[in-house]
């Protein structure tokens, strides 16, 4: 018997606080949201991901979050935070570390195993794939596997220093930029 052929996708990797919800911002330093009360979606974010998945983007949220590990917020908490998420937007699946810097995990960005995880399970072809994100951990995640990358611009990041691919001022910049990128790289491969 042949072995079965499995097709690739593109996948869309979206970072969760600063990207698809606002931050809550704690003695002068952005946040991540401890519950749903805290929780605000972005502006665009559901039109967003819904354009994605329209162009048959796989999507998904890669997030740390670390304050379960230093108890600032309960595991049931975070899952009620991403259940409430899942409710609005059409992500495909919502990948969270719990672990703190110290823990060295291989999970926690810029370390990329959110990422191949998800690729191993979903067959997404990472070549053909976006990580958008506000952080220099973010880009770094999307590099180490080879995904083309989206900072978001926030007054907290590094901006054009994070060695992004792309910069954009908000998630539906975002959007735009990467259906003209791939609208220009079928045009070069025609």
């Amino acid at each position: 018997m042949a072995p079965r052929l499995v097709s690739l996708r593109p996948a869309i990797f979206l970072d969760r606080d600063g990207v698809l919800n606002d931050v809550v911002w704690r003695a002068g330093k952005p946040a991540s949201p401890r519950s749903v009360a805290e929780l605000k979606l972005a502006d665009g974010a559901v039109e967003a991901v819904a354009a994605f998945k329209a162009a048959g983007y796989l999507t998904f949220v890669v997030t740390n979050q670390p304050d379960v590990a230093r108890g600032k917020m309960s595991g049931q908490v975070l899952s009620d935070i991403h259940q409430t998420m899942a409710e609005v937007l059409p992500v495909d699946e919502i990948v969270a570390c719990l672990h703190d810097n110290a823990d060295l995990c291989d999970c926690r960005k810029p370390r990329p195993g959110m990422l191949l995880d998800l690729a191993r399970r979903w067959s997404v072809d990472l070549s053909q794939s976006w990580m958008i994100g506000d952080m220099d951990r973010d880009i770094a995640c999307g590099q180490a596997v080879g995904c083309s990358t989206v900072l978001i611009q926030r007054l907290y990041n590094g901006g054009p220093a994070a060695g992004a691919d792309l910069i954009a001022d908000d998630l539906t910049q975002a959007v735009a930029l990467v259906f003209d990128a791939q609208t220009a790289a079928r045009a070069v491969a025609f």
